[in-house]
């Protein structure tokens, strides 16, 4: 199996985030939109120039948008762009890109999707989102595709591994959501087809390494962003509108704020604010869109707590100067509420499948939240450390989906 490869920054990742940056550009004279998806995306974001009054625009984790019957579309520069639209953007570049690298025609897909879509209360909503989905790829050039759930996909590739028959428990752990199956894998079920029935469950939930971020940006840094903060207003001290902040920790939001009234409206604030430098910084983030770039500091801080017990956080731009220690146990109080809910979602699904946690032979975990300490410990408190397995945190699922065309393609064929 090779997986594509796209160039990064003088190297080559494995990974095409859902990323999308569109600059308008003058060309003949006339205005026109031009995109850049993924990798690609993200290095014309980082070398755009950040003081252009022609600024890009940089949408992130399009996916978390789908559930919402509201929210249709976003304005860019001007010009409504539906959400549909803008996955599609993504996925024909995707698509294109393998194209070339592979040498082959491709118009069907295999796709991942999470157990439930994030923001999604019932079936409904995820049959909602799935159609949405649908209907980009759709756009994007594909005539046909079929999903996967995808902690399905990664139970393939943990599967590709075994001589012998197991009953496991996978987490998937995206941006996003978390995802858990109860599957049964090995060889005699890749023999039976599927047709024995090996899902026992499915179970997911909304919770994932973006809440987690969100924890460390509520307390790291939108303190010093003038959070909590206060401001005279006609004679009385009002406390600086909070739910900016909320905004704020959601980094795929960041670039929503970048609006004349909420710009104008912040102007006012750090005018009657009684810290308006702190006001002025959160200007500064939202006007050069820094979403990215805190998100790179926040994922790093992220990363070292699950290796020390402590880590430097560390933020700046020239303008900007955020410098704080940060406490793995701090971190984990942070991210109590969340790590219960998702221990809450792996107990259900062990009682509504009937399993016994003893008859579960081993758990793999996936996904860059995987390796957090307390998301570990869910597990090994349930199962014990030994039970553990992981590999390939960031490609398991994409490898598991191919797997699975190809069983399909071989059944089509037979």
């Amino acid at each position: 199996m090779r997986l594509a490869s796209f160039p990064y920054i003088e190297s080559f990742t494995d990974s095409y985030r859902s990323l999308l940056y569109l600059e308008q550009v003058k060309e003949r004279g006339a205005r026109t939109l031009k995109s850049w998806t993924g990798p690609e995306g993200i290095e014309h974001y980082l070398t755009s120039d950040l003081g252009a009054e022609s600024k890009g625009r940089l949408i992130q984790s399009l996916k978390t948008f789908l559930t919402s019957r509201s929210l249709r579309g976003t304005e860019v520069f001007g010009r409504q762009q539906m959400i549909e639209d803008l996955v599609a953007r993504i996925l024909r570049d995707l698509r294109e890109k393998a194209e070339r690298q592979f040498g082959v025609r491709i118009r069907s897909a295999l796709a991942g999707r999470p157990v439930h879509f994030a923001g999604a209360d019932k079936s409904e909503d995820d049959s909602y989102a799935e159609e949405r989905l649908r209907l980009a790829f759709h756009s994007a050039g594909f005539e046909s595709v079929q999903f996967e759930m995808e902690p399905v996909a990664a139970a393939y590739y943990y599967e590709s591994t075994l001589d012998h028959d197991e009953l496991i428990l996978i987490g998937d752990f995206g941006g996003g959501t978390s995802d858990f199956s109860l599957i049964r894998v090995g060889p005699t079920f890749r023999g039976e087809g599927r047709n024995a029935g090996g899902i026992i469950g499915n179970a997911g939930v909304g919770i994932a390494g973006d809440a987690f971020d969100a924890e460390i940006i509520r307390h790291v840094v939108s303190p010093e962003l003038g959070m909590g903060s206060q401001m005279r207003s006609l004679g009385k001290i009002l406390s600086v509108p909070n739910w900016v902040y909320i905004r704020l920790e959601r980094w795929h939001h960041l670039s929503l704020l970048r609006s004349k009234e909420v710009l104008d409206m912040l102007s006012g604030v750090r005018a009657q604010s009684l810290e308006p430098e702190k006001i002025a910084a959160l200007l500064h983030f939202i006007k050069q869109d820094l979403g990215f770039y805190l998100h790179r500091a926040v994922q790093k801080v992220k990363c070292d707590l699950s290796n020390d017990q402590t880590a430097e956080f560390r933020f700046e731009d020239g303008y900007v100067d955020l410098k704080t220690t940060v406490r793995r146990d701090s971190f984990e109080e942070w991210i109590a509420e969340e790590t219960g809910q998702i221990e809450r979602c792996v107990d259900s699904l062990l009682v509504g499948s009937g399993a016994d946690r003893k008859d579960v032979d081993m758990v793999f975990l996936t996904g860059g939240s995987s390796f957090v300490p307390a998301v570990r410990r869910i597990f090994g408190d349930r199962f014990g450390s030994v039970r553990i397995r992981g590999g390939d945190e960031f490609t398991s699922v994409a490898r598991g989906l191919a797997l699975k065309a190809r069983e399909l393609g071989r059944g089509a064929s037979a």
